[in-house]
């Protein structure tokens, strides 16, 4: 009892309490020696593990408190040297003692410290705990230390350390003895200047250690030093080297418990006895070089070059001394010691000759070369190298070194062509062997890039094609570099004559005609020179030699496409001459011309609208009366005889505008509509500038966005539908109040005892009949159709079929501009000739019809329209709208749970340039029946020759399955992916159309030409087969199908709801006689086959006549029959 008492009069003096959950009573986590209980019992590791789950439960205090009674922290101390203790339980110790054992004051940190350094030498947490406890000492103090908290414990703790640092060097611990004296270099970094008056004993130290463990001791009095010499003590009269006493007990110093900042190094001269100190010191240390790992030598290069600059000025000889220690370092393999000698040798130069200088660079050289060393080594030597200026008329001799291995890495590659290209320009510019050295400068770069030589039929954006572009580059720069000013380059002149510089175009025009891929990376390398005021010059010259040598190479065709970019870079200069570019540009058109036909329409447009646009570049950039005459001939030509009307209207512009408006004005004008590339100079503050705070627009503007920002189909719908038909759903099914759906499936829903636990099966409601039998004929349609569905994915278990729509976005400026206030959201905006724009538009979709959910749609970035000026031709049909820089395109993706038409609402959501977001709703797209119009699937095992033989099979399988007298009413085919299938329940339906057949014929090549899957009847195959349009269908030449009439008329009731009558084959006779004699349909037949998603079909059988043709009908989807009359209603209209 006296001695608990005892322990807590003690704690209470020298701990704090917290208010910590975990915290525990302080007689439990320090105790001093002298008051120390009886030694406790160690605990088992199933106690240890059982306190730490104890430990580490915050909901029951009371677990902890059966533990309170033993001194914790010396029991956890203790264990974790043991061998028996398992080690996944010691990283949870010291976790233990960090967060609940240690104490809240730095006292007892000492004993602690003291207890580590028991520990066995070969215990595997020893070095661990004894760094850690020493840094996280030095992390917790600050200058000035507080006399009275800080320095007693700091010199308990460097007592510590000294102590075992000052044993015998014969002692068995001399790691324990290097732990110490790495411990108390990490205290001497942390505090400077902590042990510079204990440098004596260092000193004493150091010179009698001689076992492994002399590095710490070498770099311990090494780091005592750098500090002495920066708070200036070797200018006093004092010898640093002096001791008045023992290294313990230690003492710590007056600078770093004053309040004011530590002195700085003192100006005056060292004096005599301090020089002499120093240099003894660097003796002791340069003496034995051979104890040092590579990483400590690096490091004590860096204290010596320091310490010996301080007073090299008083003791030259030391220069010479380092040298002598530490020259033969240059012969060495590691690059930690090749680093350690260029400290000394950049730090000490007048010690190293040139002799020295040379060996040095032949060895970096060599490093970079030896292929077994790391790759980041090989990589330093080179910036080494090129680093220090002393090398830099040594790196010429060097070239061989430096070309590329086949197996180096490709960031090493291009660091050695960076130095080839170096070197090679270095040898150009010798003026003593001209000759010689021009022929060397070319080998160098021909064989420099032989390592990279893939790029030639590698990608334009590959990386060995920007380092053989960047090598190319660094060629001119290493002969004219960059000037500080903005005037020309000096070396300009020589250049342009020099032989590398001739050799680089001739490297350039080959790549770009043998090489069509590499024409971008050619244009970007010239535009890059063009932008350098300093090296303009050469991009001209540049692009001067491509329009002489490389355009006479070149041929009209197709791919002369390939070279539009760099026609387009000598348009933009004029320093080039355009005659032989406007002759190449009119050889291109003829060929287009001549070229032309059904399957190049695309082409021609394309490939023509480019050529109109470098004519474009040309009237802005150079003056009309140089290229008049040819330029005008080129475009006359275009508008006379260009296949494509666009171009030509093109062309047809920029003539008027080349032959009735000045020079100086067109370039003017011409500039005006350009779409600016980038953050340029006329609103730089756009991406930059913090935009100034603008009031809340109205909530107006939002509802009126449909006025200004559009979105819009590009292919127009024959039938600008506006209703949808749908149904309630009388299903026993539970459905939401209000729920409306379209026709589906019909099943039934067994009770939850009844429900099968096989696959589930969709099917078509049919009535209980008698057993038929089927003759082969019938089978042979079931088996068509099993083939076929088996390729129908199954949209209730999986993805279905999906449908797109595109459609163009673009907004209105002028109306924008109105509609958010008099002032142009445009930071820095000066006028209505800005360019507005939005950022971040999200554009979202929705609908009540089935379509499935609607992916989003995100454009990045679009400009708005200019304002027009009321003179400007716009075709009505958007599929012919010219793609522009003010739209973008976007494609809505449905996927259909039935083949209805609907409307499809759409959201939009942007940011402003001024930060502001603007959302609303647009006009709605809408969704035609003709969007779903798709081909049949093909199995995969369909030869491609059988296709079309295919697909009349299939035509008659479904035109029979969708017979109501039909025997495959009660069949049920199986879907793709096995879980569902689908029955056949068709119906039938006629239409009479009476318009001429040139008509008829002209709807169904431009709509419905891609579902045609065969034509009968001689004159109407002759039509069909001359116009070109219809192919890869099954040509039925003989006259077979004369009685295509047999088909029934399914007509509607008014009084009956939904059901279907049969009518007798005499019945449409009757109804076809008042058509009389001229309206016979004898020219043919075709049968169109279309699929209407998830799984539908539709089927036009029109028997084509004289005056009139008859649509018969069938479909397996009785609802789409009231969408396709008026959609054959606007085919002919």
């Amino acid at each position: 009892m006296d001695t608990g008492r005892k322990q807590e009069d003690w704690c209470a003096q020298t701990t704090t309490t917290t208010n910590s959950p975990h915290s525990i009573p302080p007689h439990l986590t320090t105790s001093p020696a002298m008051d120390r209980p009886p030694p406790t019992a160690p605990l088992s590791p199933q106690e240890w593990e059982q306190l730490l789950d104890d430990f580490a439960s915050s909901s029951s205090p009371s677990r902890r408190h059966r533990w309170l009674h033993l001194p914790l922290l010396d029991l956890a101390v203790s264990s974790l040297p043991r061998r028996d203790l398992p080690f996944h339980l010691k990283p949870l110790l010291l976790s233990l003692i960090d967060d609940h054992l240690l104490p809240p004051t730095l006292r007892s940190l000492p004993t602690l410290l003291n207890s580590f350094l028991s520990f066995p030498a070969d215990h595997p947490l020893r070095d661990h705990l004894l760094t850690t406890v020493v840094s996280a000492f030095a992390s917790a103090l600050a200058v000035p230390l507080s006399k009275d908290h800080d320095a007693p414990p700091l010199a308990a703790l460097v007592d510590a350390l000294l102590a075992a640092a000052n044993r015998p060097n014969h002692a068995p611990d001399r790691a324990a003895r290097a732990l110490a004296c790495d411990a108390l270099r990490a205290l001497d970094a942390a505090l400077p200047g902590l042990l510079a008056e204990a440098l004596g004993h260092l000193y004493a130290l150091a010179a009698a250690e001689r076992s492994p463990a002399a590095q710490s001791y070498l770099l311990l009095l090494a780091s005592a030093a750098r500090h002495a010499v920066r708070l200036g003590r070797l200018g006093s009269s004092a010898s640093v080297l002096a001791v008045a006493g023992p290294p313990t007990p230690f003492s710590v110093p007056a600078h770093l418990l004053s309040p004011t900042a530590a002195p700085a190094a003192s100006m005056a001269p060292p004096s005599e006895v301090n020089v002499r100190d120093i240099r003894k010191v660097l003796a002791l240390i340069m003496d034995r070089p051979q104890v040092l790992t590579p990483a400590a030598a690096m490091e004590m290069t860096a204290i010596l070059a320091e310490v010996a600059s301080a007073v090299l000025k008083w003791a030259p000889a030391i220069a010479a001394h380092i040298k002598v220690q530490f020259g033969g370092m240059v012969h060495s393999s590691n690059p930690m010691l090749l680093h350690s000698l260029l400290t000394l040798f950049v730090k000490f130069p007048d010690a190293f000759g040139a002799e020295d200088e040379r060996a040095v660079a032949r060895r970096l050289a060599l490093a970079a070369c030896e292929a077994h060393r790391p790759f980041a080594a090989r990589l330093l030597a080179l910036h080494w190298l090129f680093g220090c200026t002393r090398f830099r008329n040594l790196v010429s001799g060097l070239g061989r070194w430096f070309y590329p291995n086949l197996f180096d890495p490709l960031a090493l590659k291009a660091k050695k062509l960076d130095c080839l290209a170096y070197v090679a320009a270095e040898v150009d510019g010798d003026k003593v062997a001209r000759g010689r050295a021009s022929e060397q400068a070319t080998r160098l770069l021909d064989d420099g890039l032989v390592c990279v030589s893939a790029f030639r039929w590698l990608p334009a954006w590959s990386t060995e094609t920007g380092v053989a572009f960047r090598a190319l580059h660094r060629v001119l720069v290493g002969a004219a570099p960059h000037s500080t000013d903005d005037a020309c380059c000096p070396g300009a002149g020589e250049l342009l004559n020099s032989t590398i510089f001739h050799h680089l175009q001739a490297i350039l025009v080959d790549m770009a005609s043998e090489h069509r891929g590499l024409v971008p990376v050619i244009a970007e390398f010239t535009n890059r020179l063009l932008a350098c005021n300093s090296h303009r010059w050469a991009g001209e010259r540049l692009l001067r030699t491509l329009d002489e040598r490389l355009l006479p190479r070149l041929e009209p065709g197709y791919q002369l496409a390939s070279y539009y970019p760099l026609f387009e870079k000598i348009a933009q200069n004029e320093m080039v001459p355009q005659l032989r570019l406007i002759e190449l540009l009119t050889k291109q058109m003829v060929y287009l011309t001549k070229k032309h036909g059904p399957d190049t329409g695309l082409k021609s447009w394309s490939q023509g609208s480019k050529v109109v646009g470098i004519c474009r570049v040309m009237l802005k950039h150079h003056h009309s009366s140089h290229i008049f005459l040819s330029l005008s001939h080129l475009l006359v030509l275009t508008i006379q005889s260009f296949p494509d009307l666009e171009v030509r209207d093109h062309a047809r512009i920029c003539l008027r505008m080349l032959s009735c408006v000045p020079g100086k004005k067109l370039r003017h004008l011409m500039g005006l509509g350009e779409q600016p590339s980038g953050v340029t100079a006329s609103h730089p503050g756009s991406l930059f500038d913090i935009p100034s705070p603008r009031p809340a627009q109205d909530l107006k503007s939002m509802t009126d966005l449909a006025s200004y920002i559009h979105l819009e189909r590009i292919v127009p719908l024959v039938v600008k539908q506006s209703w949808a038909l749908t149904l309630p759903n009388f299903s026993v099914q539970s459905r939401p109040s209000g729920y409306i759906l379209s026709i589906q499936d019909v099943s039934s829903t067994p009770s939850e005892q009844e429900k099968p636990t096989g696959l589930t099966i969709e099917r078509i409601g049919y009535t209980q009949e008698t057993l038929r039998v089927m003759d082969s004929k019938g089978a042979e349609t079931l088996q068509i159709l099993r083939r076929y569905f088996a390729c129908i994915p199954d949209y209730l278990h999986s993805s279905g079929l999906k449908i797109r729509i595109p459609c163009t976005f673009r907004f209105e400026s002028e109306p924008f501009n109105h509609a958010w206030g008099s002032d142009s959201p445009v930071s820095g905006s000066d006028g209505a000739d800005e360019l507005l724009a939005l950022y971040a538009v999200m554009i979202t979709f929705s609908s009540s019809a089935q379509f499935g959910k609607i992916p989003s749609c995100r454009v990045p970035f679009i400009l708005g329209e200019p304002p027009g000026s009321g003179m400007d031709i716009v075709p009505i049909d958007n599929q012919n709208r010219e793609e522009s820089s003010y739209c973008a395109s976007v494609v809505i993706e449905l996927e259909p749970r039935e083949p209805s038409p609907g409307l499809i609402d759409v959201s939009v959501a942007a940011n402003t340039e001024n930060c502001q977001v603007l959302s609303g709703s647009l006009k709605p797209i809408t969704v035609g029946i003709e969007d779903m119009f798709m081909k049949a699937s093909i199995p995969p095992d369909t030869p491609k020759e059988g296709v079309a033989m295919y697909y009349q099979d299939l035509f008659h399988a479904l035109w029979e399955a969708c017979d109501s007298s039909s025997n495959t009413g009660r069949e049920t085919f199986p879907l793709s992916g096995g879980k569902g299938s689908a029955a056949i329940n068709g119906i039938r339906s006629v239409k009479l159309m009476e318009v001429t057949p040139k008509v008829l014929i002209g709807a169904v090549e431009k709509y419905l030409a891609l579902f045609v899957v065969s034509v009968a009847g001689d004159s109407l195959i002759t039509i069909l087969r001359g116009n070109g349009v219809i192919k890869n269908v099954v040509w039925e030449e003989s006259d077979s199908n004369a009685n295509v009439g047999a088909d029934a008329l399914v007509p509607y009731s008014p009084d009956s709801n939904l059901q279907l009558q049969l009518i007798d084959d005499d019945d449409i006779g009757i109804g076809s006689e008042r058509y009389g004699h001229e309206s016979k349909r004898d020219m043919g037949v075709m049968r169109v086959m279309i699929f209407l998603p998830p799984r539908y079909h539709l089927l036009f059988l029109m028997e084509v006549g004289c005056a009139s043709t008859l649509v018969r009908i069938r479909t397996d989807h009785w609802p789409c029959l009231a969408y396709v009359d008026e959609y054959l209603e606007a085919l002919i209209f």
